[in-house]
């Protein structure tokens, strides 16, 4: 595997490679990984090439790896004899991977985690909108044409793919739960350690702080619910670029006592808890390719509020541990309101939404992509 992220740097694509690289190595696999050094180890560094790298501008969390000193280091790679390479992310990794595939004369697959065209404007707002989608669409189709298989998280992207004129060999397999998701948190412990009362009725939103997130719609919501409930507070745990103008817009619309930012929390020892902690899960992403957080929101029996846009489509089911919501402020807010005022209908959704979120097993998805695997290397071994 090759990826421009991974921890200590978290986020969702970091999240499904440890997934993935766990159980396949469970299911008797060999799973290497490039990715880039940030000075600062994981939590298990087994048979990671670490590469040096540069900061990110503008986005000073992520990292450009050094391509050429991989390419030093091909030597050493092809004596591994790999069977296949898949790309993580469409960055240095994509050209990397495309580059040791071809040396190595193995096939190269890619994820597609991330729906650029909706994510590519907010990092070049000096460009016309369209400008920057139209680019996004043709980055896309060229980069999925180089491949000999793509892995797409929901069938929603592998839909607006083939519209783009990705034509490469792809399958629809997202990023299952580990059985940790289901370890219970502490509700209480979690809720004294930030001075949360425990009876305050509190909105949760995981993941990163960025433009793509809508996170900006959820302020929106949380001005209206405050109407009815004067003492919500919507808790925005993660990192990510958009924070600082979030936090900015809080204190402009008079929202600070209603909002907090936590940063990140240490998936192992913090995150079940801070799930946990939640009344309700609220996420407004317009462009996810998949949206495992919801799934682990439910894992910890807390019902979702929700838009069913994009990837997200895929996973929620109305009435399966979430309330899917229109894309708008008015019928969003309702439904949150409506779950933070009825603790029964809480507790009734939330329940179906753990044994919802038990059907996503890891380990059923990672055979799945095994199997994938096998099917683009006989192809390859074919030509």
């Amino acid at each position: 595997m090759v990826s421009d992220v991974y921890f200590p740097r978290i986020n969702g694509v970091s999240t499904s490679i440890q997934t993935f690289r766990r159980e396949l190595r469970a299911l008797g696999h060999t799973v290497h990984l490039i990715a880039p050094d940030y000075h600062s180890p994981s939590d298990d560094e087994s048979d990671i090439l670490r590469v040096p790298a540069r900061s990110v501008p503008r986005d000073p969390e992520d990292r450009f790896m050094r391509f050429n000193w991989v390419m030093e280091h091909l030597g050493e790679l092809r004596s591994e004899f790999y069977d296949i390479i898949h790309i993580q992310t469409p960055f240095v990794a994509h050209y990397l991977g495309l580059k040791l595939s071809r040396n190595m004369r193995i096939p190269c697959v890619e994820t597609y985690h991330t729906f650029f065209e909706e994510y590519l404007y907010h990092y070049v707002p000096f460009l016309p909108k369209s400008l920057m989608r139209m680019a996004a669409r043709n980055f896309s189709r060229h980069q999925g044409n180089s491949l000999n298989g793509m892995v797409i998280p929901s069938q929603p992207m592998l839909d607006a793919l083939r519209e783009y004129g990705v034509s490469s060999h792809a399958e629809v397999i997202p990023t299952g739960l580990e059985p940790e998701s289901f370890v219970p948190g502490d509700k209480a412990a979690f809720r004294t350690r930030y001075n949360i009362p425990l009876d305050r009725p509190m909105m949760l939103f995981v993941g990163r702080v960025a433009h793509e997130k809508n996170i900006g719609f959820l302020l929106d919501v949380v001005e209206q619910v405050r109407k009815t409930t004067p003492d919500v507070l919507l808790v925005i745990a993660g990192e990510g670029p958009a924070r600082n103008g979030l936090e900015k817009e809080v204190i402009t619309r008079h929202l600070s006592s209603n909002v907090t930012f936590l940063g990140y929390l240490d998936r192992r020892t913090e995150l079940n808890h801070c799930y946990a902690s939640a009344d309700v899960f609220v996420f407004a992403s317009r462009t996810e390719t998949q949206g495992l957080v919801l799934l682990e929101a439910m894992a910890q029996s807390v019902p979702v509020v929700a838009l069913a846009e994009m990837g997200t489509k895929d996973v929620l089911r109305e009435g399966e541990g979430v309330r899917i919501a229109q894309n708008n402020i008015i019928d969003f807010a309702s439904k949150v309101a409506g779950l933070l005022t009825d603790e029964h209908a809480r507790k009734e959704l939330g329940a179906k939404g753990t044994q919802y979120a038990h059907t996503w097993s890891a380990n059923s998805l990672a055979l799945r992509l095994a199997a994938f695997y096998e099917s683009i290397i006989g192809q390859y071994n074919s030509r």
